[in-house]
């Protein structure tokens, strides 16, 4: 499940206007954890892949403290996320905060997860990739609209910040999915 605080109300108009330039630190900084998937195996955009992979596999465990790592760079990339797309005015932390809060199902240490699923997890998820860019883009002209609502009026419509999240909150089953591995249950193409 994925927690969002939008900034709806008096919006900082000038930070919405420049605000993919502002962002560029926090985006570089997310952007360093993806740099290791040229050079080490196991890494898919930032994310431990492969060690859970083989924990499934052989031990039937889930790691935690490699569970904790990709829940906290996932909350970061949704933290960078919701900045650039305008639904906050405050800089991404790169630390948690209750902007936005990721909540797992109880895994107990992968031994309700079918070790076997994720080999064939990225394959079933094609489908779930390919929906997901429509709601990207889907979500992208939503944030257009919205941000030339904050930089008229300072403030977000809220019909447009709901699907927004809506889109976040979909991308973040497809990954806990496919890429983190914390759930063995298909995610609905539906952004409900």
């Amino acid at each position: 499940m994925t927690e969002v605080s939008v900034d709806l109300d008096h919006r900082d108009r000038n930070s919405a206007l420049f605000r993919i330039f502002i962002a560029l630190p926090a985006i570089i900084f997310l952007s360093s954890f993806a740099s290791f998937t040229d050079e080490m195996m196991g890494f898919i955009g930032g994310f431990l892949f492969l060690p859970v992979v083989l924990a499934l596999l052989i031990r039937n465990k889930y790691p935690s403290y490699v569970l904790a790592f990709n829940k906290a760079l996932l909350e970061l990339n949704n933290r960078v996320s919701i900045y650039v797309l305008v639904l906050t005015d405050s800089y991404p932390s790169i630390e948690s905060n209750q902007k936005v809060r990721l909540i797992y199902p109880e895994i107990e240490n992968g031994q309700k997860l079918n070790p076997w699923l994720p080999l064939v997890k990225w394959f079933l998820a094609i489908p779930l990739y390919i929906v997901g860019i429509f709601y990207a883009l889907y979500a992208l002209a939503l944030t257009f609209v919205a941000w030339i609502s904050v930089v008229k009026n300072g403030t977000y419509p809220v019909d447009k910040a709901e699907e927004v999240v809506k889109v976040i909150a979909y991308w973040n089953r497809v990954y806990g999915y496919a890429l983190l591995l914390v759930t063995d249950e298909y995610p609905s193409f539906s952004l409900n």
